[in-house]
């Protein structure tokens, strides 16, 4: 009836509530499988600064790297495979490309290659794949594109088997992709050295960068908050919905003012109903390539800030993906469609409840 609702952009939010000490909590599974995030963000009523505790997991984000111009097929080097691929915690993913008009790659720690590509590229690489569910991307890929997941942890991709030579003859004869990357790989003591002298040796062959993620934290000074009430998910009663909560803190993260003043010309925006007014509120975020271990860290941390009693009942995490990964949770394929959702935010109270958001595009499979 009305054709233009359909250029509206579309997105799913999955909201569940749960307690951290539940024997069936799944915090942890959303955490870990949610691979390529480039910004968190923690809003913390009623806390002027960080705690000396929290500023030191924040200061221990593991560092990454960006590489410029590599060829995937390197990703396939015997050296790197058994030492790195095939021990895990590798993070690649293609840099500044777009997923609805360039061919984009990722190596996730699991050890599967992704690699989504338009019509022409999948018709020369010659591998398996399955078309993409993203239908609506530019003509170039229009209805044609495919995805590509080889699995380098697979016996069939044992060095010299007649696989792992196929896979590698057509990322280095039929189809040299290239990319810049970002690669970050989570330290444990189970890595060992040889992990790290085979990534130098790679990086050793390419201009790279080390990065590490940038922080910054201020105080937020009257600020009006919602109030949450843990038992009241959908806001039925006694706290906001989620799509309000969620749209007041992405005000708060873009430095909008939440209390409609008479002078203001920008925005009349005002905090959601039930609300409380704090005298100063904490915000804090760090960006860069992520990882998962890291913000469970943080996770952790945040967990422990109630066993001290403290004004505010709640505090908020919230983590963003990168817009253009071509894999929100795991391997479920990402796409940018019209926004590009790929988040998740937590909403920790004093008892140890939890509130789960977890926004993706309409077109993404369901979240886990």
């Amino acid at each position: 009836m009305y054709p233009e609702l359909d250029k509206c952009p579309r997105s799913l939010l999955v909201c569940e509530k749960s307690n951290f000490e539940h024997e069936k909590s799944r915090h942890d599974t959303h955490v870990s499988k949610h691979y390529f995030n480039h910004k968190v963000s923690v809003v913390i009523p009623g806390c002027g600064a960080l705690s000396s505790r929290l500023a030191t997991v924040i200061n221990n984000f593991s560092k990454y790297f960006l590489v410029k111009n590599v060829p995937v097929y390197e990703f396939l080097d015997k050296d790197f495979l058994k030492n790195v691929v095939w021990n895990g915690a590798l993070y690649a993913l293609s840099y500044k490309t777009s997923i609805d008009q360039d061919n984009t790659i990722a190596l996730l720690p699991s050890g599967q290659l992704i690699l989504s590509v338009d019509k022409d590229t999948y018709e020369k690489l010659g591998l398996e794949g399955k078309p993409s569910q993203y239908n609506h991307r530019q003509p170039m890929r229009y209805g044609c594109s495919a995805v590509v997941t080889i699995d380098l942890t697979d016996k069939s991709m044992a060095p010299e088997g007649k696989r792992y030579q196929r896979v590698l003859s057509s990322l280095k004869e039929r189809v040299p992709l290239k990319s810049d990357f970002l690669l970050g790989r989570h330290n444990s003591e189970t890595q060992g050295a040889d992990g790290d002298r085979a990534l130098q040796s790679l990086l050793s062959r390419y201009q790279w960068k080390e990065h590490r993620p940038v922080v910054s934290s201020h105080t937020l000074k009257d600020l009006p908050c919602p109030s949450l009430n843990a038992l009241d998910l959908r806001g039925d009663q006694r706290s906001c919905d989620p799509h309000s909560f969620l749209e007041w803190l992405g005000a708060v993260s873009a430095g909008v003012s939440c209390d409609n003043t008479a002078a203001s010309f920008l925005s009349t925006y005002v905090c959601p109903e039930p609300q409380t007014l704090v005298s100063q509120a904490l915000h804090c975020t760090v960006s860069g390539l992520l990882l998962p271990e890291d913000i469970y860290s943080l996770l952790q941390e945040l967990q422990r800030f109630f066993d001290e009693p403290k004004i505010t009942s709640w505090l908020s995490l919230t983590v963003h993906g990168f817009m253009d990964s071509p894999v929100s949770w795991g391997d479920a394929e990402h796409g940018f469609h019209k926004g590009g959702e790929n988040f998740y935010n937590l909403v920790l109270f004093k008892n140890q409840d939890y509130w789960l958001h977890m926004g993706t595009g309409s077109h993404d499979r369901c979240p886990p």
